[in-house]
């Protein structure tokens, strides 16, 4: 069967990602979801992220490997929850990104060990993670660090 090479706009991808990122999180919020919904968790994630791989900056690429930690961890899948989460901080630091993303990605890493039974690294990743939110300045930014590391305790 032919490829056929389909070229969408950098704003169409960028309003795909978003709002695909935006469908996951619904979904994430949700106190109970269907299989259905699991399901559709899974593909929505994936498919975000594969939007912000074709158009977005190291920020955009570290924030959708986060989701798809968060979305593994939820559904209870450790392997695929830890592989994002290490993603997430190679990405970040790599691209010297700002402590709350950093912060946000040791966060992914104890979520996703608390998930797989491992409590030495989920909290050593723990302590790395509340060692950057004192580097994050903006107090929203910061309570909504430190709500989520309240939720691994």
């Amino acid at each position: 069967m032919p490829r056929m090479k389909v070229r969408l706009s950098k704003a169409v991808e960028r309003k795909l990602a978003a709002t695909l990122f935006n469908r996951t999180w619904v979904l994430l919020l949700k106190k109970r979801r269907t299989s259905q919904e699991r399901e559709e968790m899974i593909h929505t994630v994936h498919a975000s992220r594969y939007h912000w791989g074709r158009i977005g900056k190291p920020l955009n690429l570290s924030i959708a490997e986060w989701q798809l930690s968060r979305v593994y961890s939820v559904l209870r899948h450790s392997e695929p929850a830890l592989y994002h989460a290490r993603r997430c901080l190679a990405i970040s630091r790599k691209a010297h990104l700002e402590p709350f993303y950093v912060g946000y990605a040791y966060e992914a890493l104890a979520r996703a060990s608390s998930v797989a039974g491992n409590r030495p690294d989920r909290n050593r990743f723990l302590r790395e993670a509340e060692r950057f939110v004192e580097r994050v300045h903006d107090q929203e930014s910061r309570d909504l660090l430190v709500a989520d590391l309240r939720t691994l305790r």
